[in-house]
């Protein structure tokens, strides 16, 4: 390998044409101006999510700070690897050498592992909070969340290593897919399958076992709010005005709003989760069920939706929390605030007044959602 071009016009002519090179030129142009167009949605997107909950405190918790990683790691997603993946759909090969061909699937990978890494951490959060309240002050402080996210960067990128450095497989062009991947060395050994079973199997079956166990949890409680309600409607030394019995009324209602909060909190979590598994497995199927690429849609269509996955997130958050809206406009600080619902009138230029209008949206849309039935 003399230069970066001499190692691309080898690899190509060697190998023979690309999975890419089998689908029509429109079908490829399409897909190539699709991926820019959730480039810079996900550019947008997650850098708009970052700067909401870092500067609105009222969204500013130990979830947060795992969201915040999630966008982080989507947001290099789309802004490291994406332009790459719009190169491919246009000219069908790679042209970029070979530094370029070992480290854009190394981000590639690692930044899918932290992803589900973040999700997980997210879920875990979740479960935890909902199932051990007693722990969640012991588990979640300061430097254990920090070692959390570390972790996740560290280990999604520390697993790759061995590939990097070629002890098992090798970052390299892979003829069938018509970019760079993982390839299997000179010795046939290839890291992929275990990838896949470590940072994508063991995470998605944490996750399910801890929505299992949520679900179960909030069942059992919804089960138990309602036999103390149907239990104090029947006695009738429930029904008198004592100060005990307005008292455990306001703390039943306090634990209720709570919960509520909590499990909407919980849903969106589990939105992200199957958002995440819509948009990866198709690919995957996609892979192993037509190898020879004789529906080169249902392959454009997988690829699409495996980098949506980059920009979906922050949509969902737009979609299912309105503590989230409001932290968007306060980020944003703009007219948009009142697309979203969240104010009425002129929305305020200056940013004290904006933060005001805010918080108020914020009451208004916590109280809604409270006297839902």
């Amino acid at each position: 390998m003399s230069d970066d071009g001499n190692f691309t016009d080898e690899v190509t002519s060697s190998q023979g044409p690309s999975e890419l090179s089998k689908f029509s030129p429109g079908l490829l142009t399409f897909a190539a101006v699709v991926t820019g167009i959730i480039m810079l949605v996900g550019l947008f997107g997650n850098l708009l999510t970052v700067v909401a909950l870092l500067k609105c405190p009222k969204v500013r918790n130990v979830a947060a700070a795992f969201i915040i990683s999630l966008c982080i790691a989507d947001f290099l997603f789309c802004a490291i690897v994406l332009p790459f993946a719009i190169s491919g759909f246009w000219t069908r090969t790679w042209s970029h050498g070979g530094a370029l061909c070992k480290l854009v699937p190394f981000l590639r990978y690692g930044n899918v592992g932290v992803s589900l890494l973040s999700i997980a951490l997210i879920t875990l959060n979740r479960y935890i909070m909902i199932a051990h309240h007693s722990w969640y002050g012991r588990v979640y402080r300061k430097h254990n969340i920090a070692l959390m996210i570390v972790f996740s960067w560290m280990f999604s990128y520390g697993m790759q290593i061995p590939t990097l450095v070629e002890v098992w497989g090798k970052f390299d062009y892979d003829p069938e897919l018509g970019t760079c991947s993982i390839v299997p060395d000179e010795f046939g050994h290839s890291a992929k399958t275990a990838l896949f079973v470590i940072a994508f199997i063991v995470p998605a079956l944490l996750i399910f076992i801890c929505y299992a166990r949520i679900f179960w949890v909030v069942h059992r409680s919804e089960q138990r709010m309602r036999e103390h309600q149907r239990s104090q409607h029947n006695n009738p030394r429930t029904l008198n005005n004592s100060t005990a019995d307005k008292r455990s009324t306001i703390k039943d209602n306090r634990e209720t709003k709570a919960r509520r909060n909590e499990w909407r909190i919980t849903k969106m979590v589990l939105a992200i989760f199957l958002s995440f598994l819509v948009c990866y497995l198709p690919i995957t199927i996609a892979k192993v069920a037509d190898n020879h690429v004789h529906y080169p849609v249902f392959h454009v269509t997988g690829y699409l939706l495996l980098y949506a996955s980059a920009c979906v997130n922050p949509i969902i958050y737009v979609i299912m929390n309105a503590q989230y809206r409001a932290a968007y406009a306060a980020a944003l600080c703009c007219p948009l605030a009142r697309l979203s619902g969240l104010t009425s009138g002129a929305y305020p230029s200056s940013p004290i007044a904006c933060q005001q209008a805010v918080r108020k949206s914020e009451r208004t849309s916590a109280f809604a959602s409270y006297i839902k039935p």
